[in-house]
């Protein structure tokens, strides 16, 4: 076999650094940058480098860039490649020399031959003089815990002395955690086949159908995955399903069900609904469908738009409606932190608008005496409770439903006006979701 003329490394890095420049100059999704690697035999690698300095770019990049004497004259891949190697110096157990070398091949395989040198440079002088480099950044909060400014003042403003935790939670490696078809398998008894396999995992008190793994694990390993008999889903997200108050022969709608993880929840919950799940296009209704197969559940799929106040309109009333909406997902940054990084602060008005038209569609396909709820993964009261709080002034057919307290869904859960608030992490150790059930009151729409 010829000898590769890089440094082991060397690749996975420039691979890295090409994702993290996607997403940081040309705002595509880390998902979306990484597909390119997928074929590479170091894809593991390049997804945990990559991850990593997106999850902390907003900490090292202005390090970096403080070495540098035009930051804006220095070509992006060059400038994602510098902070991927400062994240792998500053959080990796690589030392951080051989960093630095592997840097100056990446830049080779970057294409950009003439910043070896810069890349060199800088990374030696990041390297002794990272301390007083990144404690400047760490003098801020948004610097110390890698948030845009915008999004640090939201956040404080919705939560105050809690603010900090939860900026701090975002930067956490997520959990993986399982939803069990209790219809099919008990914790105990799933618990123990995934010990059969090596895979040790922890029971949610408070959720019968969670469990969590002490490591993540392919879902290959995972027994009866292929069956149905198990799937991922966060804790937090679980909650939904319970909300519904489903009973046998109801007509139930998932307005925004794709990939369709709450669709297979309910049907699992109350295998006799008549459950139709709707989203956006028929591409996004393939992952329903795909998702639903494997569950072994049945439901009417449809592809329409409920900013549409058309939608469903030919249709008999449903007695339970799901809009699961489109949000800013600000509860869900550490699974994924290139939200730090593409959102902006116009982004939460555009949602709320977009919230509104769903759930005044939603409102006016709901049956009398039926439920309606309301779930973001958001923490910023704007896409949550101030939403439901126009909603109600302009649907008055429409009034808040009774729900469990609180602390009764979840530890740690936090009451609002209307409405609970699971924060990330926190006692729970669920990602971030609100929820607030509404009914109807009246025949009107």
């Amino acid at each position: 076999m010829a000898k590769t003329p890089w440094a082991p490394g060397a690749p996975a890095l420039a691979a890295a650094a090409r994702a993290v420049d996607a997403v940081a100059f040309r705002g595509e999704s880390v998902d979306a940058a990484l597909a390119t690697a997928e074929d590479m035999d170091e894809r593991a690698a390049v997804r945990a480098i990559a991850l990593g300095t997106v999850r902390w770019y907003l900490r090292l990049a202005p390090a970096i860039e403080s070495l540098l004497e035009r930051p804006r004259g220095v070509p992006s891949p060059v400038r994602a490649l510098l902070a991927a190697a400062a994240h792998q110096i500053e959080y990796s157990r690589n030392a951080p020399e051989l960093t630095a070398h592997l840097a100056v091949d990446a830049a080779r395989l970057l294409g950009a031959e003439r910043s070896t040198g810069l890349v060199n440079a800088v990374l030696r002088r990041f390297v002794a003089e990272r301390a007083t480099r990144l404690g400047r950044v760490d003098a801020t909060l948004p610097g110390r815990t890698a948030h845009p400014g915008w999004l640090v003042k939201e956040i404080a403003r919705a939560w105050g002395e809690r603010a900090v935790a939860v900026l701090e939670a975002n930067n956490l490696h997520p959990p993986m955690t399982l939803r069990l078809d209790l219809s099919r398998t008990g914790a105990a008894e799933y618990r123990a086949a995934l010990a059969e396999r090596g895979i040790a995992s922890q029971e949610a008190q408070w959720m019968a159908s969670a469990l969590t793994l002490d490591r993540p694990v392919a879902v290959s390993e995972l027994p009866g995955f292929p069956e149905g008999r198990v799937s991922v889903q966060d804790a937090g997200a679980q909650l939904a399903a319970g909300l519904m108050d489903l009973a046998p022969g109801q007509r139930v709608l998932d307005g925004c069900a794709a990939p369709g993880g709450k669709s297979g929840a309910l049907l699992e919950r109350c295998p006799q609904i008549q459950l139709t799940c709707a989203d956006l296009s028929a591409e996004r209704v393939a992952l329903i469908a795909e998702n639903l197969a494997r569950l072994q559940r049945p439901a009417t799929l449809v592809a329409t738009d409920l900013r549409d106040p058309a939608a469903f309109s030919g249709e008999p009333p449903f007695d339970r409606i799901l809009v699961d909406a489109p949000c800013s997902s600000t509860g869900v940054i550490r699974r994924h932190p290139d939200i730090k990084l593409l959102r902006r602060p116009g982004d939460i008005p555009a949602f709320a608008a977009e919230q509104l038209q769903i759930l005044r569609t939603a409102a006016a396909r709901l049956a009398p005496g039926g439920r309606l709820v309301y779930c973001t993964c958001s923490v910023l009261p704007a896409e949550n409770e101030a939403v439901i709080e126009r909603l109600l002034e302009r649907e008055p057919g429409l009034s808040v439903a009774p729900m469990p307290p609180a602390a009764a869904l979840a530890p740690g859960a936090v009451g609002r006006a209307i409405g609970v608030q699971l924060l990330p992490g926190g006692q729970a150790g669920t990602d971030g979701f609100y929820y607030a059930c509404l009914e109807k009151t009246t025949a009107g729409s």
